[in-house]
């Protein structure tokens, strides 16, 4: 047995075992902001609107990484909690090997395509170099980013989330020191911002093969053995979060497009900047719902259905109070935020700010809609769980992008956000109520 995932949670209990993991992720939301920060303030906002504009196709590469991360990590918790120790050992690798063969294929495509791949999404003359340098240099590392986000998820499954918060610190330290170095002094512009953000990147992915490769008992790397059902269950049950990452690569683009055609190069800035602190805040609710799912995995796997009610209702309990906080800091930082990527007085910092105070509302119900997504994942319902997503990352707000901002002008863009949270949080519910007997959650 994992003593780690077998035992007791309450409230707090639960929370400082997933206190590791959401440290990790604000970290890691904080190392990708780094870039943008370093770049609006010392190359300019045409090249922060350019790491945007190639931002869809990273969020490829990240998805395929997470989806292998979520819904692998949940097979594997579930092994566990069965007490199949070989066979999730074995999964494991599996899941390592088949996550750098496509980090690979990634880095072919960027030698190769960068400049094409660049102009589909939508790079200007203006903006070609620095979306062609920004983009081939990532793509160079996608085994890296890939493996990254797997040990950080099976960090948490072997019972060490301490050591993935540590690896996550040091790589965004890593990042923020050599964004520095490269960008100001050595002059390097985009290609320093991105050289910055692989090594982040490396320092995890290698940790991690050393973590697995050398551990002696417990979780750890074993000879694999092919196997396609596992590999395309695993791939199934973690799809929702891939279809996060698929509908922000498309919505992203849409908002590209959208600022492009009504604000110019500055619009493009200014919801990069929102678009960051959205990833930052949300962060808190990335990271619980992460750090909790091998529990509810290992909970459901071993049958113990009172354990799993207590957890999930210290699970609600905490999404509740982190949504009213996070919301009142997103309205209280506003100014704040916007002035580290942009200085009071310019064009870009008036247009962020009006569209952050329209934007916060959406974090009042984010939570519990990523909540969700990833219980049903843990769980091991990965239809549930990717109609959760879709619906908010891509279905509800791509029916608010075609349809508001030809109504309300940029106002429309702003408010499109919210409007998706919102209908999705209503579709949550409906499902976890629907579901309740089934998995004896409740």
């Amino acid at each position: 047995m994992n003593s780690a995932l077998d035992r007791e949670y309450g409230f707090w209990s639960l929370f400082r075992f997933a206190l590791p993991t959401i440290i990790m992720m604000i970290f890691m939301s904080l190392y990708t902001i780094v870039d943008g920060i370093f770049v609006s303030r010392f190359v300019g906002s045409s090249a922060l609107s350019a790491v945007n504009i190639v931002y869809p196709l990273v969020s490829v590469v990240i998805g395929l990484g997470v989806m292998l991360a979520t819904g692998g990590s949940a097979v594997v918790a579930r092994k566990l909690g069965e007490g199949d120790e070989e066979t999730a050992c074995r999964d494991l690798t599996l899941l390592v090997l088949t996550g750098a063969a496509l980090g690979t294929l990634f880095s072919l495509l960027g030698l190769a395509f960068s400049a094409p791949m660049s102009r589909l999404l939508g790079a200007s003359d203006a903006l070609l170099n620095y979306c062609t340098d920004y983009l081939r240099i990532l793509l160079l590392f996608a085994p890296a980013s890939i493996l990254q986000l797997l040990f950080q998820s099976f960090f948490v499954t072997a019972g060490r989330p301490g050591l993935g918060l540590g690896l996550t610190v040091c790589s965004g330290l890593t990042n923020a020191v050599l964004d520095y170095a490269f960008i100001v002094p050595l002059d390097m512009g985009i290609t320093g911002a991105a050289l910055a953000t692989a090594a982040g990147y490396c320092v995890t992915a290698l940790a991690g093969m050393g973590f697995f490769a050398l551990r002696g008992k417990g979780l750890r790397f074993r000879r694999p053995r092919w196997e396609s059902r596992m590999l395309l269950y695993a791939c199934g049950n973690g799809s929702s979060e891939m279809v996060t990452n698929l509908s922000n690569a498309v919505i992203t683009f849409l908002f590209n497009q959208l600022m492009l055609s009504l604000l110019g190069e500055d619009g493009v800035a200014a919801i990069t900047i929102v678009l960051y602190a959205q990833f930052l805040l949300t962060a808190l609710y990335m990271g619980f719902s992460m750090g909790v799912a091998p529990v509810i995995s290992f909970n459901y796997g071993a049958a113990n259905h009172a354990r799993l009610q207590r957890v999930f209702r210290c699970c609600l309990g905490f999404i509740a109070l982190s949504s009213a906080l996070v919301f009142g800091a997103s309205l209280g930082l506003a100014e704040l935020v916007v002035a580290v990527f942009s200085p009071a007085g310019t064009a870009v910092h008036a247009i962020a700010l009006d569209g952050f105070y329209k934007f916060a509302p959406a974090f009042l119900f984010a939570g519990l809609n990523l909540f969700a997504s990833a219980l049903f994942t843990a769980l091991s319902d990965g239809l549930v769980s990717a109609v959760i997503s879709f619906a908010r990352t891509f279905g509800f707000l791509l029916l608010a992008l075609l349809l508001l901002p030809g109504v309300l002008g940029v106002d429309g863009v702003w408010i499109a956000v919210p409007f998706a949270e919102l209908a999705c949080w209503a579709l949550s519910i409906g499902f976890l109520a629907a579901k309740r007997n089934k998995y004896h959650y409740v």
